[in-house]
């Protein structure tokens, strides 16, 4: 496995000039990206613009096309999911992966034992699991589940299922978070509860998220890359993006309204 000397800021991942076809449809083109170590790295953009997948080849369910990706300055670009799964780069899906009938314990112990190396030790009984309680205890804590930690998952509201899942993500200690649309078909508050929860769980952690919700977006990303037609089309902070012109006409109509509110 080859290191590949860089001279940019400390990024934890960078893709260099990424292309991912589909029997001739370019759906990811020329991307490069850096996520900066300790940052929220927001990826936005209309639908079909390749976010997801972006995301994909990142976490090698596709293989790209043509190009590269390093993870700490290390080409992980031909590893299998697996591979970069233990390297610390985890990722939430769109769709809450949670067990739901077991409890919200439960589940953070299952992601805990994964990290620990004891998913596979089915002889075990469960009081000698009961030692992973008190750490799952504290990631309930985090991300304020702590007295739903006897609920079964299924019971939970939408919002604290998406805390449940970061919870077992947080519980495989990864280096680089991957957060695809953790907000989507949430009200208000509990929109309000995730932002907040991200924002808290970032604290010296890296995040790469793809979220629809400018609001979002706008309140907790350092950085933000726009997506259209699979090319990067703007980057930087959210005041200098939500006014570039071109993401203003990738987005038109309600979306742009809703990048425009965002500033108020």
């Amino acid at each position: 496995m080859r290191i590949i000397s860089t001279m940019t800021a400390d990024y934890v991942l960078e893709t260099r000039e990424l292309v991912k076809e589909f029997k001739g449809f370019v759906a990811v083109n020329k991307v490069s990206l850096g996520v900066q170590r300790g940052h929220i790295h927001a990826l936005i953009g209309p639908n079909g613009a390749g976010k997801t997948t972006f995301f994909n080849l990142l976490t090698k369910f596709l293989i790209p096309t043509q190009g590269s990706i390093l993870f700490n300055g290390r080409d992980i670009t031909l590893e299998k999911p697996a591979q970069v799964a233990r390297r610390g780069i985890v990722r939430s899906f769109q769709i809450s992966a949670t067990f739901p009938h077991l409890s919200v314990l439960q589940n953070v112990r299952i992601a805990l034992q994964r990290a620990t190396g004891t998913s596979l030790h089915f002889w075990r009984s469960e009081n000698s699991l009961n030692a992973l309680n008190d750490q799952a205890m504290s990631l309930l804590d985090t991300v304020g589940l702590s007295d739903f930690a006897d609920s079964l998952a299924v019971e939970l509201a939408y919002g604290r299922k998406r805390a449940l899942e970061i919870a077992t993500t947080l519980a495989t200690e990864p280096e680089l978070m991957l957060l695809d649309e953790p907000t989507p078909g949430m009200g208000h508050e509990d929109v309000d509860r995730v932002t907040q929860l991200i924002k808290k769980v970032s604290v010296n952690r890296t995040i790469l998220m793809v979220e629809h919700n400018m609001n979002v977006v706008s309140s907790i990303a350092d950085t933000i890359s726009v997506l259209q037609r699979g090319q990067v089309i703007a980057e930087g902070p959210y005041e200098r993006v939500s006014r570039d012109p071109q993401v203003l006409e990738a987005y038109m109509g309600s979306a742009q309204q809703e990048l425009e509110g965002a500033h108020g």
